[in-house]
């Protein structure tokens, strides 16, 4: 494909085909992300496919929970799991929320997926240069996102697909130890891949003028031309 039909839909893809992704497609998908770049280019990334039917299983249980608060806070018209707003929704909100959604509709979805990597980065080498601000940290994530990113836009452009899903970060102590991770890797999220059930072709998103503006933040908006 071209870079703009590739750029304009990659997708997140939760749907697959019942067919495995060669190895050496995998191989490929992967040798071409590792070029994303890296705080210092130190390369910090570990992936690890999952095979193993059991822990798929696991992952997909650990993910169950924060996902159904993640639902329930949707369904209350908040932004959920954000650190800014506490939310008011209550444990019998959450307890009330139904987990209906591919991937995580039920145990058996995680472990079909045609191939599932799990993501970790070495914390002992990326520059957590926001790490005494009063906020929650993200600079850490510039040395590992866009390497998942690049891996989905690989997987993309070979007619395949997948998504970043980070909802099992809350039982990374757990699948550290499943999956044998040292103690300096966190773990970052898992990305299912396969040949998507549908391709998708369009996808909706905000209009630059709507994200992008000159000089300060209530700034006149980012136009052709200035």
């Amino acid at each position: 494909m071209d870079f703009e039909t590739v750029i304009r839909t990659t997708g997140a893809v939760r749907e697959f085909l019942p067919e495995p992704v060669p190895d050496e497609v995998l191989y490929q998908i992967l040798d071409q992300a590792r070029f994303a770049p890296s705080g210092g280019n130190r390369q910090g990334w570990r992936i690890v496919v999952v095979r193993d039917r059991a822990v798929r299983k696991r992952l997909a249980e650990i993910a169950t929970e924060p996902f159904r608060l993640y639902l329930a806070q949707v369904a209350a018209g908040e932004a959920p799991w954000n650190t800014i707003n506490p939310s008011k929704v209550t444990p019998e909100d959450v307890a009330r929320t139904r987990v209906d959604f591919p991937l995580l509709l039920n145990l058996d979805d995680l472990q079909k997926v045609p191939t599932l990597l799990l993501l970790a980065v070495d914390l002992s080498v990326v520059a957590s240069i926001d790490q005494h601000l009063p906020r929650i940290g993200v600079i850490s994530g510039a040395s590992v996102y866009p390497f998942a990113w690049s891996i989905l836009l690989a997987a993309r452009n070979l007619g395949y697909g997948g998504v970043l899903a980070t909802f099992i970060a809350p039982g990374e102590a757990e699948i550290r130890d499943m999956v044998g991770l040292p103690p300096n890797f966190a773990v970052c999220g898992m990305i299912p891949l396969g040949r998507p059930v549908k391709q998708v072709t369009k996808l909706k998103r905000k209009r630059v003028e709507e994200f992008a503006s000159w000089d300060r933040y209530d700034g006149a908006p980012v136009v052709p031309g200035g």
